[in-house]
């Protein structure tokens, strides 16, 4: 069916049917930072329900997604603070005639600017006399979240805005990004740590800038550019003038700015970028057209959620046919079986695509490829590669043998197990495979675990082929001659990793716990396992009921954990580092109680608090003696409920009869007076 042909007898459920579809589609993009549609399916599904509203306007709903901007409210507690000027979406198009038509209706001998479409999430400043106050998000589009502390991050954002010229309230807006070698990274190590990849630089940007942590956020390396001006009594008349004033203030302005006098030029500034944005350091996806007079932006007005006078073009992703060589296959830390796409080289979006993960087995059936396909492969917005399909009439469609995953493990030869609900097969012999072995070295020395300074993922390898390292504990043995005689290494590296060793064995317990590699035991649930546990000889005995009593610890990782104390050759590596001097127990066995005020309480935290964030009142329940839920049941003491309740959770608390406290009356119930 055409996009835009109404159907026949079903627009009322094909109405309903997308605006769920694209209700979820803006969680998970703006929520979640895992899109699980593309732009332009997004956009075509979109463009489909305006369609269908406008042919039936008696089905009207103010809530369609048609009527506003995605949200990216809720995800953690950020200050929300209302917008002076409502942060809307652009219309946009893929299509260059949509664009001359676009232009064509515009007053006559208008001037427009063209800029690039920056792929990161939008950002708005708040400058009052001359000083940084506020960053806001986009959320949804009314308010946004305040998220100052990770802005000032960004050593491209300043922190005043000098001159007399300016009032003493600027707003400048724009897009915070992550770069392609930061975004490429965080995601190699995100790899290393089994962890899901980021699809894009923008959801990584839009995951990193929601971040609690500042120093994590500095360390991903976001960087921003500013493309609008808002205020009263500001300089300059015309859109490109204040953008040029910006730049002359020190604000981050984009130099790919021209201000065009024809569709022609339009044309010639689309096709231009269309090649050269592939070299620029951070993601693109289109560009963005705007009158440049600010008297005729007045004019031209808005719509519920898009500005008139401006519009997105948007740059069709790149995909190119190529060979499907050869299905091979990985394993990584845990034991996952990867299936690898090997081609035949080809270019995309300035680089050379011979290899792409294939996910899964039931991936490549959905699929339907198979080893001699000519198979489409695409980038666009997203630099990891994808097969997306397969061309017609592959040479293996009239092949009667159905796609087989394999059935041993490709490094060892263990036949590999299928853990019911997962999609992945696994190898299980933890201690005896190759990778397993040697990821699970490199993920004891990360950052985040050990820290140790000089192992990364080459020398680990290295010195595991040279026999001097079969498991993490061996590292606590190594010796300086033994790894300076290794290649390229030498005495002072081997003396700068011996240094970081020592100094790893001062790292806090619950940090050990991350490192040791139990399964889905990340690092904040090694927090929490290690707050509740004090030390390994506690943990060792710990049952799965006990352990499923610890705030998102589900019975898949108790029994992960339970069965990693009954494995013999652990309990051996264990005592190894115990012996070598390694934290296995808090420093801080008192840290926990301040009273036992909530002792037996089961509370739900729901909703935005202004007082302490969500993180903080968890704390707060633990350390009086109550026990965290995240869902209500006849067994919730109370729900402690701040501004925007979930409505789910409200109406269990009316089914099951749960007491809703506010966030004043509890400080009072674990403060009296």
């Amino acid at each position: 069916m055409d996009l835009f042909t109404s159907a026949t007898g079903n627009e009322y459920d094909e109405i309903l049917s997308l605006r769920r579809e694209l209700e979820e589609a803006n969680r998970l993009y703006y929520i979640a930072n895992a899109p699980t549609l593309s732009d332009r399916e997004f956009d075509e599904k979109m463009h489909r329900l305006i369609f269908l509203e406008n042919l039936h306007p008696e089905w009207a709903d103010s809530n369609s997604p048609t009527q506003h901007v995605g949200s990216d409210l809720g995800k953690k507690n950020f200050e929300q603070v209302n917008h002076k000027y409502p942060m809307l979406s652009l219309g946009n198009t893929y299509s260059e005639a949509e664009i001359r038509d676009w232009v064509r209706k515009l007053p006559e001998n208008v001037e427009i600017v063209c800029e690039l479409k920056y792929d990161g999430l939008s950002i708005s400043l708040w400058y009052e006399h001359g000083v940084l106050t506020k960053a806001l998000t986009r959320g949804d589009g009314l308010k946004g979240d305040n998220v100052i502390r990770n802005i000032l991050t960004i050593p491209s954002v300043p922190r005043r805005i000098e001159g007399e010229q300016w009032p003493d309230f600027v707003e400048l807006r724009g897009e915070v990004l992550l770069p392609w070698e930061n975004f490429e990274r965080l995601n190699r190590q995100r790899e290393a740590d089994e962890e899901p990849l980021f699809a894009n630089p923008r959801n990584a940007a839009s995951g990193t800038l929601k971040l609690q942590d500042p120093n994590e956020v500095a360390r991903r390396g976001l960087t921003c550019y500013l493309y609008y001006m808002l205020g009263d009594n500001l300089p300059g008349t015309t859109h490109s003038a204040r953008l040029e004033e910006a730049r002359k203030a020190g604000f981050p302005v984009s130099d790919a700015i021209r201000v065009c006098h024809s569709v022609e030029d339009v044309m010639s500034f689309i096709h231009y970028w269309d090649t050269e944005r592939k070299l620029l350091p951070v993601a693109t996806d289109g560009i963005v057209l705007k009158v440049n007079d600010l008297t005729t932006q007045q004019q031209l007005g808005y719509t519920a959620k898009t500005p008139r006078w401006a519009i997105a073009y948007k740059f069709p992703a790149e995909k190119q046919l190529t060979l499907l060589r050869k299905i091979t296959y990985q394993v990584g830390r845990t034991g996952v079986v990867t299936p690898v796409a090997n081609l035949e080289p080809v270019q995309l979006s300035g680089t050379v695509v011979q290899r792409a993960t294939l996910h899964n087995e039931d991936f490549v059936r959905q699929l339907g490829i198979r080893e001699g396909d000519r198979v489409w492969v695409e980038k666009g917005g997203e630099i990891i590669p994808k097969i997306t399909g397969k061309a017609e009439d592959s040479p293996t469609d009239a092949s009667p043998v159905p796609y087989s995953f394999i059935s041993v493990c490709p490094e060892c030869g263990t036949p590999l197990v299928r853990v019911p609900g997962e999609a992945a097969w696994r190898c299980p012999n933890e201690t005896g495979c190759p990778p397993q072995i040697q990821g699970k070295m490199i993920h004891f020395v990360s950052r985040k675990a050990m820290n140790i300074d000089g192992l990364g993922d080459e020398t680990i390898a290295l010195l595991y082929e040279q026999g001097l390292l079969h498991d993490i504990a061996d590292i606590y043995s190594l010796k300086l001659a033994d790894i300076a005689q290794q290649e390229r290494l030498g005495d002072k590296s081997a003396a700068n990793i011996l240094a970081g060793i020592e100094a790893s064995k001062k790292v806090p317990w619950h940090r050990v716990l991350f490192a040791l590699g139990i399964r889905m035991v990340g690092e904040t649930t090694a927090r929490k396992i290690a707050k509740r546990f004090l030390s390994i000889d506690t943990l060792q005995w710990a049952t799965i009921e006990q352990l499923t009593s610890i705030e998102d610890v589900g019975p898949q990782i108790a029994e992960n954990i339970v069965n990693y104390f009954l494995d013999e050759r652990n309990l051996s590596i264990l005592v190894r580092l115990r012996e070598a001097g390694v934290q296995m127990e808090s420093d801080q066995p008192d840290e926990t109680a301040a009273s036992d005020l909530l002792a037996g309480k089961t509370v739900v935290i729901s909703g935005v608090f202004s007082r302490h964030s969500r993180d903080e009142y968890k704390a707060i329940i633990e350390q009086n003696g109550g026990k965290n839920s995240g869902s209500v049941s006849r067994k919730t003491s109370f729900i402690l409920a701040g501004e925007n309740m979930g409505p789910e959770k409200r109406k269990k608390a009316e089914d099951f009869g749960v007491r809703l406290v506010t966030e004043d009356e509890f400080l009072e119930m674990i403060n009296p007076s």
